[in-house]
């Protein structure tokens, strides 16, 4: 299914959120998601009536918060700042009161204030503004070392003992790969939050690559106790 959204103007003001820890999204990638909650089922009832656009957010992570926040946020939780929104591309509902579906990524938000609403899921009012790039197909590409990004890429998948197509990812346009690599990647959601967050491709992927040699550093190094 194409997406009608060509331009900031075609994009809601309110839309429908789901906080989910971990959960990220990046423009023209896709993001499935498996619903079974009774509120997110009544969200993408709406949506499919509706625009088809949900919001996808991490819940906020506090500075001092000891432990990984929960996998969905419940009514009284702040989230993150930042999120993205979604066209919903692909929609199954595989038994009862259970639906496969898929978020083709448009673009980031700020979060301005949730709304009143008497839906069971939470709406929030946003702005798109500062993130008008992200429309753009491409956009940053020329600026991002796809060579020692690649290179990282080669010895991070040694590392970490993974099976890529090589061939195909030599093709993908170097926004795929990048958006790609992040959304797989290990970290947990404050890094995740953070990579979401990075103004350019070019600081996406440079602190994608710092995050991967830091972790095979550490892994690397002898214990001190050894």
């Amino acid at each position: 299914m194409a997406s009608s959204v060509h331009s900031a103007a075609d994009l809601p003001m309110i839309v429908p959120v789901f906080p989910l820890s971990g959960a990220l999204l990046f423009p023209r990638t896709v993001l499935p998601l498996n619903i079974f909650e009774p509120r997110y089922l009544a969200m993408v009832d709406h949506v499919l009536a509706a625009d088809r656009i949900i919001g996808i957010i991490q819940p906020a992570i506090s500075a001092d918060q000891a432990t990984e926040p929960s996998d969905a946020a419940d009514a009284a939780s702040e989230v993150a700042e930042i999120g993205t929104l979604g066209r919903l591309t692909h929609f199954q509902e595989v038994e009862e009161a259970r639906y496969v579906i898929a978020l083709t990524g448009l673009t980031r938000f700020r979060i301005v204030e949730e709304t009143t609403s008497m839906t069971p899921y939470r709406q929030f009012r946003i702005d798109t503004s500062e993130f008008a790039e992200d429309l753009v197909s491409g956009r940053g590409e020329r600026e991002v070392d796809r060579e020692a990004f690649m290179t990282t890429l080669r010895t991070y998948a040694d590392f970490a003992d993974l099976e890529l197509d090589w061939d195909d990812v030599e093709k993908m346009p170097l926004e795929d790969l990048v958006n790609s690599c992040v959304m797989a990647s290990p970290y947990g959601p404050r890094e995740r939050q953070a990579l979401l967050e990075t103004t350019t491709l070019r600081d996406r992927a440079e602190m994608l690559t710092a995050l991967a040699e830091i972790e095979m550093q550490r892994q690397s190094s002898p214990s001190p106790l050894q």
